[in-house]
């Protein structure tokens, strides 16, 4: 496990990791603008780009957010604590993964133009039942207070409102993907489906780590990866 402590008050000087980001769970800015042509001044400006409607309101929400350049194996969230920051991912790979009698077992990734938290514990304030770990990466952090001024502005506007629900929806619909697929398919299923669905994180996450996602040993994935090999399925 990793054990560094991210201090989200002070920004962490750090080399962020290249990416590309193919199939985000619920990206904040459409895939067709490609994160790796972002230049690290324009992510505002492409959200800007991306939602027109919602121009109006990037402005005052710029201003509420702390930019950080973040080490791998930082720690934003500990199972357990209160979740008290939202982040947004401008550059790298979050990983969410929960304690089950003493392994960490892999709940979910977060690439560029991704908002993650535990949305559970950051809504209600009680603790997480996640943690929240990274590789070098570049993040904009919003705290709660801060988020719960845009959400009472949102209020006032259908469409802020609406592009603040999808993304809620779209964490949602993820995991009743994922709770559907470990009762309807087999392991080997399973990693063809991530693999159609959601390459960057066959081509970015470490196998250990793909393996805790879909419930298998790391040596049952290497067994499945050798067989989808040899017969060119993969």
């Amino acid at each position: 496990m990793l054990a560094q402590r991210l201090n989200t008050s002070t920004p962490v000087a750090a080399s962020a990791m290249a990416g590309r980001s193919t199939g985000a769970l619920h990206p904040l800015l459409p895939a067709a603008i490609p994160a790796e042509t972002w230049p690290v001044a324009s992510l505002f400006e492409n959200l800007r780009a991306a939602y027109p409607w919602f121009s109006r309101q990037w402005g005052d929400l710029e201003t509420r957010w702390q930019r950080l350049e973040v080490p791998a194996g930082a720690v934003l969230l500990s199972e357990g604590e209160v979740s008290r920051r939202a982040f947004l991912v401008e550059k790298g790979c979050l990983r969410v993964w929960f304690n089950r009698r003493g392994r960490d077992v892999t709940a979910q990734f977060f690439f560029e133009n991704q908002v993650v938290s535990s949305i559970e514990s950051f809504r209600s304030g009680q603790p997480s039942l996640f943690t929240i770990e990274l590789e070098p990466s570049v993040l904009w952090s919003i705290s709660r207070a801060q988020f719960e001024e845009v959400q009472r502005e949102a209020r006032k506007d259908a469409e802020t409102l609406g592009f603040l629900l999808d993304a809620a929806y779209d964490r949602q619909i993820h995991y009743m993907r994922l709770f559907l697929s470990f009762i309807r398919d087999r392991p080997e299923e399973r990693y063809r489906r991530l693999v159609q669905e959601q390459p960057q994180i066959v081509s970015r996450v470490p196998q250990r780590y793909i393996a805790s996602y879909l419930g298998i040993t790391p040596e049952s994935l290497s067994r499945i990866r050798a067989r989808l090999a040899r017969s060119g399925r993969s």
